[in-house]
């Protein structure tokens, strides 16, 4: 499958996504649970910004700290900004990057409505991040590198942004073998 109809795929997923509320099998709080959420984390959290697409708990090993400044890649509706907005304090900063114009729109709405005034919500690429140079102490990314069809590039960037002595948290999935072809070549199973 060419990586001009893999991206095509994801954005097609994700605007669904974004326009509708997922219907899954187990409660939202069930699946955060067994993620790694804790039910604290959940409370602080607006429930609209769950959306059941993580496979982790990324703040478990990064561990955002007070007046830091935080960059979530993948953000989605904002479920792991919010949770950092809510350790980083007032002085600290947490930047939601997505590459879904509607998920970026619905983000910057849960936000408004719930007045988190540490963090923003900014349109981007991971491979292309729209964040200056020795800016972040930390980079979380939930699901969503195993997304891009240049994951060089996108540790490049992570590498850019990051201050010297800056913290990369990532959960994601991998392959233990390769695909069988008729696997790879289906375009419904990137982006779900």
């Amino acid at each position: 499958m060419k990586k001009d109809d893999i991206r095509k795929s994801i954005a097609a997923f994700y605007d669904k996504v974004a326009r509708e509320d997922q219907e899954v099998l187990v409660s939202i709080d069930e699946l955060n649970l067994s993620l790694g959420y804790s039910k604290e984390d959940l409370k602080n959290i607006p429930l609209e910004a769950q959306m059941g697409l993580g496979c982790g708990n990324p703040h478990l090993k990064g561990k955002p700290r007070e007046a830091e400044i935080v960059a979530d890649l993948g953000s989605g509706r904002g479920m792991d900004v919010f949770l950092a907005s809510q350790a980083i304090g007032k002085e600290g900063w947490v930047i939601g990057i997505d590459a879904n114009p509607l998920m970026i729109e619905k983000a910057r709405e849960i936000s408004r409505k719930n007045n988190f005034t540490n963090t923003e919500f900014r349109l981007g690429e991971i491979e292309h991040l729209p964040v200056a140079d020795n800016q972040l102490d930390l980079v979380l990314s939930n699901c969503a590198i195993n997304l891009s069809t240049n994951k060089a590039q996108v540790y490049r960037e992570i590498y850019r942004i990051l201050k010297p002595g800056g913290r990369i948290s990532i959960s994601d999935i991998m392959l233990k073998k390769e695909l069988p072809e008729e696997i790879k070549s289906d375009p419904n199973i990137y982006g779900t």
